[in-house]
């Protein structure tokens, strides 16, 4: 009799720790939880293009911050697909993550995943690109200023052009983050050299080949050009190469966005004039914390900006 008194008592203490357990697992919006329950939250992060720069800049952000509070990070790359994403979001639910980061490929199509997450209950985030759609809802939406960041390229490029002539834009109109920037770009232009008008505007899908024939195209319709913005780094860099080519290096301005170690490097060398520089790893830092405040029981501000500078060859010294 004594001995199966020991044993159910056994049973007892094993049963609670496993109901402990399971609790601690299922919490992810309650309050904030000790540093072993923190542990076993894991996020899910599709990003939309990991092989690029600012990306990667932007996970190392997500993952430091992260292993601050215990989270586990899984960073996928949905690789400029669409139908890839979205099969990324189905699989972060049947994996039950505690939260979901996007930086969507599509922001109009990235809706209905959006919304199989609300109905599975797990809290969505955005972070650089933002979701355009009228489905789902997005906690939070994490991103530089890319009005002001847009502004101070265009302040880079009266800086750079003068107060006449033409400009050109290698343009991704299709992305939130880029419709902001060309917006502000087109504003400084307005107020701080009125007298500089947009000649082109053109579709170099955020890719350097794209956008190298996209200046090509650019130069041949526009001989008397002044300057170019691209509104990345892989754009910009892109039109660098092609006026480069085209013998015009030094005469026509180039201004990017991001400022990477590569751009940086074309800005010292002459091949750029300047760069809008975000700061990805402060939106990496700013999306974990969000959702860390979340977890906490509290509600994070539905957009969270992060200011943009300007990087030009004096920073290069």
């Amino acid at each position: 009799m004594k001995k199966w008194f020991v044993s159910a008592c056994a049973l007892a203490v094993a049963c609670a720790a496993c109901s402990k357990t399971s609790s601690t697992d299922a919490g992810s919006s309650g309050a904030s939880a000790a540093p072993d329950a923190a542990g076993s939250k894991t996020i899910g992060v599709s990003i939309q293009n990991r092989e690029a720069q600012f990306y990667q800049q932007m996970e190392s952000g997500l993952t430091s911050e992260a292993a601050k509070y215990g989270y586990t990070v899984n960073v996928v790359d949905a690789s400029r697909d669409n139908a890839k994403q979205q099969s990324q979001v189905e699989d972060f639910i049947s994996q039950k993550v505690a939260a979901i980061v996007l930086t969507p490929y599509d922001s109009q199509a990235i809706g209905a995943a959006i919304v199989e997450a609300n109905k599975a209950g797990i809290p969505v985030f955005t972070a650089d690109i933002a979701n355009t759609s009228k489905e789902g809802t997005v906690v939070s939406h994490i991103a530089s200023d890319n009005v002001q960041g847009g502004g101070q390229a265009g302040k880079l490029m009266c800086a750079a052009v003068g107060t006449s002539g033409t400009v050109a834009i290698i343009d991704e109109p299709e992305v939130t983050s880029v419709q902001d920037r060309v917006k502000g770009f087109k504003e400084a232009l307005a107020s701080g050299c009125p007298g500089v008008t947009v000649a082109a505007d053109i579709d170099g899908g955020g890719e350097r080949a794209k956008s190298s024939s996209s200046m090509e195209d650019i130069l041949q319709s526009h001989p008397t050009l002044k300057g170019v913005f691209g509104i990345n780094d892989d754009s910009a860099l892109g039109a660098a190469k092609a006026i480069q080519a085209a013998g015009d290096q030094g005469k026509i301005a180039v201004i990017g966005y991001d400022a990477t170690p590569e751009a940086q490097t074309a800005i010292k060398a002459g091949s750029m004039y300047g760069d809008a520089i975000q700061h990805p790893d402060q939106i990496g830092v700013d999306t974990i914390d969000a959702i860390h405040a979340y977890f906490a029981g509290k509600t994070p501000p539905a957009k969270i900006s992060v200011p943009v500078g300007t990087f030009t060859k004096a920073n290069a010294k």
